[in-house]
């Protein structure tokens, strides 16, 4: 792919995130916060080294997130029936009606430009789905295997 698709394609990626990122900045969370409420209320009760790796955040990031979910009354942190030493944390009925409603804004947000599209388009766009699911799980795995590394940067060690 030349560099100019590559760009292109990396703008439209953002500018998407952006605009649904909206929603949850209308529940007063970052990005970031709403994301880590998702991950909880569809996967959880979760470990912080399991959210660790998921968001792909460091530690402390993710404790200050989790620190405001709580505060928020979104999340409840537990103690590890496995280890007490280590903290999990579920997604609260408050914290689940948010990410519900943050949820259905994207998912109106994302039917109403798409209805809006030509029906070429439309169709365009949903066979490229598995595509773009695709990218998506590879660029999550590029990402994890070169953290901390520029692109031309010699290889740690």
């Amino acid at each position: 792919m030349d560099t100019d698709t590559v760009i292109r394609l990396r703008r439209v990626v953002l500018k998407l995130a952006r605009q649904l990122n909206a929603a949850s900045r209308e529940e007063g969370l970052s990005p970031t916060q709403a994301s880590v409420l998702g991950i909880t209320s569809v996967r959880g009760p979760l470990s912080l080294a399991e959210l660790t790796e998921l968001e792909g955040i460091n530690p402390t990031m993710l404790s200050r997130v989790i620190g405001k979910l709580d505060e928020y009354g979104l999340i409840k942190r537990l103690r590890d029936p496995d280890d007490f030493r280590a903290a999990r944390v579920e997604v609260t009925p408050k914290g689940r009606n948010v990410y519900g409603r943050i949820k259905a804004q994207r998912s109106a947000v994302i039917s109403e430009s798409v209805a809006g599209l030509p029906e070429g388009q439309q169709a365009a766009l949903l066979a490229a789905l598995p595509a773009l699911e695709n990218l998506a799980e590879d660029l999550r795995d590029t990402v994890r295997r070169d953290r901390g590394r520029l692109p031309d940067a010699p290889p740690p060690g």
